[in-house]
């Protein structure tokens, strides 16, 4: 299936997500019959991680002029379910899908293969899949990000806060959810960032094979932590709130080590006193762009089964400059590296196959370019 940028599509969705000065869409044209109706299909971590799924709520609420705590059109025109085990999958999607939504849209690869089996059956019906580009049905409008990108940048923060701190022999730390492509991207972006800074510093990776046990990271960062490891970048839903949670803790403690975020800015989740979190910097990826555009196509008539990227050029990902222990001059260096990836200056491998082929870039990770 062709893929395209969302450069060459926003123009079709008719509205500019990027800019602080996007327009809303207009709340539903009444209580009765919403001008677009909207079912959020999400795993068991639902929209209270944080992070991926509550980015993609985010978008929903945007969409119809709604916040986090001022949900009006909810039942009306959107609502979520949450899956609590991945037999339900597939009687979820019928559901919605029974109940004519106007768009279905389901978060991450886990879905991939119910969609691929229930879309066929409801040819009229329109479905997004945020993080999936192999389920090729005319009915299905994917999302994929350039996640490599975003995390090159904050790899690239990482390095160069320890290089300021005066960090000797530094270690850096990854902790993924489930092993596959896209968890693979966030790990050898971030990598490949910090190597472009510090080339002899050490890398260490961890995968709960699970998205909702911040347990399991919180015990893999107090170990990292207390053996020198200076940064930590999760990239694993749910589970990666433990990352957070022990390095606020160590913080606290006077302890110099820091949590890196992941998809929303997660800032906030770091706070461990007034103005001070734990965590340097989020990469975020814009999860509530697409399903924002998702949407907007939906009301415009614009709506196809295609591939949609969504990359550093397009605003699809980027990092988070809300701590101010990152330091102005910082940010404007990974701003610099950042411009350099949008004109095309440095590219950044989104394989592990491909990043092995770098010098220096270590082969005894855990990621996996296929599922």
């Amino acid at each position: 299936m062709k893929k395209f940028s969302i450069v060459a599509l926003v123009a079709v969705a008719a509205v500019t997500f990027f800019g602080c000065n996007a327009k809303k869409a207009a709340p539903a044209a009444s209580a009765e019959k919403p001008a677009v109706t909207v079912r959020l299909l999400t795993d068991a971590t639902g929209i209270d991680d944080k992070s991926f799924n509550a980015a993609a709520w985010r978008g929903i609420l945007e969409f119809y002029g709604d916040t986090w705590d001022k949900q009006t059109q909810k039942g009306k025109a959107y609502d979520v379910v949450t899956a609590q085990t991945q037999d339900l999958y597939i009687p979820n999607l019928k559901q919605a899908s029974d109940e004519k939504y106007d768009l279905i849209v389901v978060t991450g690869f886990t879905w991939a293969d119910a969609l691929g089996e229930v879309a066929p059956k409801y040819p009229n019906q329109k479905y997004m899949i945020v993080d999936v580009d192999w389920v090729n049905a005319p009915n299905v409008m994917q999302v994929t990000f350039s996640e490599h990108e975003g995390s090159y940048l904050v790899g690239v923060a990482a390095a160069l806060k320890a290089k300021a701190d005066g960090i000797k022999n530094p270690k850096f730390g990854f902790i993924g959810g489930i092993p596959g492509p896209v968890i693979t991207k966030f790990e050898v972006g971030y990598v490949q960032g910090i190597k472009s800074v510090l080339p002899d510093a050490q890398i260490v990776d961890y995968y709960a094979n699970d998205w909702g046990k911040p347990e399991l990271a919180k015990a893999q960062a107090k170990n990292w932590y207390d053996s020198g490891v200076y940064a930590i970048f999760s990239a694993a839903g749910g589970t990666g709130n433990g990352t957070i949670a022990q390095a606020k803790e160590y913080r606290s403690q006077g302890k110099n080590v820091w949590a890196i975020g992941v998809d929303s800015d997660q800032y906030e989740d770091g706070l461990y006193a007034e103005g001070k979190s734990a965590v340097l910097t989020s990469m975020l990826k814009r999860v509530e762009t697409a399903t924002k555009y998702g949407l907007e196509t939906v009301k415009s008539g614009a709506f196809k089964g295609s591939v949609v990227v969504l990359d550093t050029k397009a605003g699809g990902v980027g990092f988070s400059t809300k701590n101010p222990d990152l330091g102005a001059d910082i940010v404007s260096q990974v701003e610099a590296v950042r411009a350099k990836i949008v004109a095309g200056e440095v590219k950044v491998a989104a394989t592990y196959a491909d990043a092995k082929k770098l010098p220096g870039f270590p082969t005894n990770l855990q990621a996996k370019d296929s599922q």
